[in-house]
């Protein structure tokens, strides 16, 4: 393969759509059966791909998860702005977001889920979201006050799958932030209204 087939946009477009295939049939995978009974032939399987795939486009399953638990989210604090939240609010509202990250915590908290993978999600959480969360705010407790907002939204996301409660399974993404934005305002000063 030259360098040049390596570089054009079909193939690139190729590997865009594989990759998607992947993390669609992994979160669907892992709400189903959990992490440990998820494994990477099954992905590949209901992705209609090689699991050599798997490797090539995450490294491993663990990336894989991790992938999902961090999709659209600040890949370092610095890239965290102010409009961090409101993001991930429109994230678990909106339909086809939200069921994808409805499924990534449905696994997390499935019994039986492993050390590794429970490591994995407080590493990712943390540094991803923790991190750039605490960076909206130049409080002396800024970790605290960002676990706090990172509690609130995954409240507010396994609230709307688990419990599923019509006025907060329902709502749109307006109508959570109106209630949410304020609060998490007063807990970090440089986040979005």
């Amino acid at each position: 393969m030259t360098e040049h087939e390596e570089a054009s946009p079909q193939r690139r477009k190729g590997a865009e759509t594989t990759s998607a295939a992947l993390l669609r049939a992994a979160a669907e995978l892992f709400a189903e059966r959990g992490f440990d009974g998820t494994t990477v032939r099954d992905i590949a399987a209901a992705a209609g791909v090689n699991q050599a795939l798997v490797f090539r486009y995450f490294g491993s399953k663990e990336r894989l998860f991790a992938t999902l638990l961090t999709r659209g989210g600040p890949r370092t604090p610095e890239q965290a702005s102010a409009d961090l939240v409101r993001v991930v609010l429109n994230q678990l509202c909106d339909d086809t977001s939200r069921r994808s990250l409805e499924q990534v915590l449905l696994a997390a908290i499935r019994p039986g889920t492993n050390h590794e993978v429970v490591a994995l999600i407080r590493s990712e959480l943390g540094a991803g979201y923790g991190d750039a969360l605490a960076g909206l705010t130049d409080a002396p407790d800024a970790e605290l006050r960002a676990d706090l907002v990172l509690a609130w939204l995954l409240g507010i996301g396994l609230s709307r799958s688990v419990l599923g409660r019509e006025a907060l399974a329902g709502a749109d993404a307006d109508s959570v932030a109106r209630y949410v934005l304020p609060g998490v305002r007063m807990l970090l000063e440089r986040s979005a209204e």
